[in-house]
């Protein structure tokens, strides 16, 4: 398998991903200060979006890709 197809597949499934989740959310943790032994942090929780578009488009260049991708295989 060439890594065209590689690719084209990769973006298939993060596509695919992207429709069926829409985003996902992550905790950042920062630290805020430091008094000697007593240490302050915040947590934040993020999230990303990913837009109905961003996916669609994944899973057309994927499939382009695997269409028309040249190469050994």
């Amino acid at each position: 398998m060439n890594p065209i197809k590689i690719v084209g597949i990769v973006l298939i499934v993060g596509g695919v991903l992207g429709l069926m989740y829409g985003g996902f959310s992550f905790t950042k943790e920062t630290h805020q200060a430091k008094l000697g032994p007593i240490e302050l942090s915040v947590q934040e929780k993020k999230s990303v979006d990913i837009p109905t578009w961003a996916g669609v488009a994944g899973i057309v260049i994927g499939g382009a890709l695997l269409l028309f991708g040249k190469g050994r295989s």
